[in-house]
């Protein structure tokens, strides 16, 4: 799976973006779309215009992680893994038997933006099982990315030279169009447009950015730790009616 997002919709953390990124536009004439495709047959690419695209193939998948697509209402979203408390999150949100994990996690985002009563982070730590998931509402132009704590699923992030956020489930798609600033999306996190980076793990943490050096000595991205000594101010939290939306926060 890839995506790739303008920086007016999602914008980059600094630390991931290097010097050395390229020239490369990962969203003009949708270059990055077509390396995709040309490396992963059958691909099916869904252009948001100037916003970004995000592109979608069963190829080369992992059997025990499989790959799902869904669009609800405008909400797009890519899902790679498998839920291991699927029944309860059903029976949480409502939704029927049919229900899978790429359907569940478009309610749990869609619980959130309309002002739910819990916070981003504890949606996504109800979440148990090996998953990485990319969502994005075209209504609102609105990003919501997050991995397991334990990173089963491979997933990378990464900045192209325009500045443009770019996500996959394949490094080297994402070294093609970010050269050196990338990295593997940090265990147990989730981004949004609103409130960039977070750890879902530890929610009253900062992160920190910890530059990656390859074996040639080059500096390629970061790693994003929880920084254990940084406490985040409390802001709170949003319930059903109130005038603050939970993406204002987070």
């Amino acid at each position: 799976m890839l995506a790739v997002f303008d920086k007016s919709v999602a914008k980059s953390p600094e630390a991931l973006q290097s010097p050395q990124s390229g020239s490369v536009s990962a969203l003009k004439d949708g270059f990055l779309a077509q390396h995709f495709a040309s490396v992963h047959p059958s691909s099916v690419t869904v252009n948001f215009g100037s916003s970004g695209l995000i592109v979608y193939s069963l190829d080369k998948q992992n059997p025990l992680l499989p790959r799902l697509f869904a669009v609800v209402d405008d909400i797009f979203c890519l899902f790679q893994g498998h839920i291991e408390n699927v029944a309860l999150l059903k029976q949480q949100y409502g939704l029927n038997k049919t229900a899978n994990e790429v359907i569940i996690i478009i309610e749990a985002y869609r619980t959130l933006r309309d002002r739910g009563p819990y916070p981003a982070d504890q949606v996504v730590r109800d979440i148990q099982g090996k998953f990485a998931f990319i969502l994005y509402d075209s209504s609102s132009k609105a990003t919501f990315v997050a991995a397991d704590p334990d990173g089963n699923v491979l997933f990378f992030w990464g900045t192209e030279s325009e500045g443009h956020l770019v996500f996959a489930d394949d490094a080297e798609v994402v070294k093609k169009g970010c050269g050196n600033s990338f990295a593997p999306f940090p265990k147990g996190c989730f981004f949004t447009s609103s409130g960039g980076l977070s750890s879902y793990e530890h929610p009253h943490n900062e992160l920190k950015a910890v530059p990656r050096v390859d074996s040639s000595g080059q500096v390629c991205g970061a790693n994003f730790k929880v920084d254990a000594e940084a406490k985040k101010e409390s802001s709170g939290i949003p319930r059903v009616g109130s005038a603050a939306n939970w993406s204002t926060t987070y």
